[in-house]
């Protein structure tokens, strides 16, 4: 192997094992959350609220064209979300602007990512994945009170 292919394989590995530190790092001192696809849930038809307790909530959505179920949805502050997300039909995406949520809404699968809204606010939700005409209407909220 010539000189400058060794410097290249060096170079790329201690990059990806400077980027699996980081990822480590991310997930256990900063308490960072990494997005899951769930393989031993059933995909749901119909998106739900599910209250926990005061400052716990799952919010099940569903992505079909060209809305998300459920639309609007109010939380507190400080409330901690769990979020999982499927599609019915195409592939859909779920950004949370403002927040580093950022999904895939996949037929046929259920995606997963855990948020604490520590800011009251509207939190609008886009798909950012092209699912046909009408795309650029789809959207949702949620409201943190």
């Amino acid at each position: 192997m010539p000189k400058a292919e060794k410097i290249i394989v060096f170079c790329s590995s201690i990059l990806l094992i400077l980027f699996f530190i980081g990822m480590i790092y991310a997930v256990r001192e900063l308490n960072i959350l990494l997005p899951t696809c769930i393989t031993s849930v059933e995909p749901f038809k119909t998106g739900k609220v599910i209250k926990h307790t005061e400052d716990k909530y799952e919010i099940q959505y569903v992505a079909r064209m060209w809305n998300f179920d459920p639309a609007v949805v109010e939380v507190p502050v400080g409330a901690t979300i769990d979020f999982y997300v499927t599609s019915l039909d195409v592939i859909h995406g779920f950004h949370i602007l403002g927040t580093n949520v950022n999904l895939m809404a996949v037929p046929g699968t259920v995606n997963y990512i855990q948020k604490k809204f520590l800011k009251a606010g509207e939190y609008s939700i886009l798909c950012h994945e092209y699912c046909g005409m009408g795309h650029q209407m789809m959207s949702a909220k949620i409201m943190v009170k």
